[in-house]
């Protein structure tokens, strides 16, 4: 999911303070679409009093996916890693891990080579040490990997 100007056009992943998150153009359509209205003596949507409680979420929602990230990193029990992973996956943040694919330092970063004699492997990730996130597409952190390379003689 990328972000958008306020006047709909595409912007990429590259976000600044004229753009509108995903989450919400979602709360946008939601609202238009489902016919609800504001509280009586809400704000109307789009009003500054409106957009400090959105940023106040949005940097909640951060600093949750953070700490979420960091009890990742430090939990034992493959359970609970599995229940955060799918918990962050509910929101959007997907857990990285790109075995299998060609290694692109835009998005992995090397933690290690293993040498090849195949041609066809060389440059292909062989497997992932520290697994990445991304929040729907903005890369939150790199996976580090391990990369098949040519073995030199």
């Amino acid at each position: 999911m990328a972000w958008f100007r306020k006047d709909g056009t595409d912007r990429g992943a590259a976000a600044s303070d004229t753009d509108v998150h995903p989450l919400q153009q979602q709360v946008d359509a939601t609202v238009s679409s489902s016919g609800l209205r504001p509280e009586p003596g809400a704000p109307p949507p789009g009003t500054p009093e409106t957009n400090v409680g959105l940023e106040r979420a949005l940097a909640d929602r951060q600093a949750l996916i953070q700490m979420c990230l960091y009890a990742l990193d430090r939990a034992r029990s493959g359970g609970v890693v599995e229940r955060l992973e799918e918990g962050l996956a509910a929101i959007g943040v997907e857990a990285l891990r790109p075995d299998g694919q060609r290694f692109d330092p835009a998005r992995h970063e090397a933690g290690g080579a293993i040498p090849t004699e195949d041609p066809a492997l060389e440059g292909i990730v062989a497997e992932t040490e520290v697994t990445g996130f991304a929040d729907h597409d903005r890369l939150l952190r790199a996976p580090i990997v391990t990369v098949y390379a040519k073995k030199t003689s």
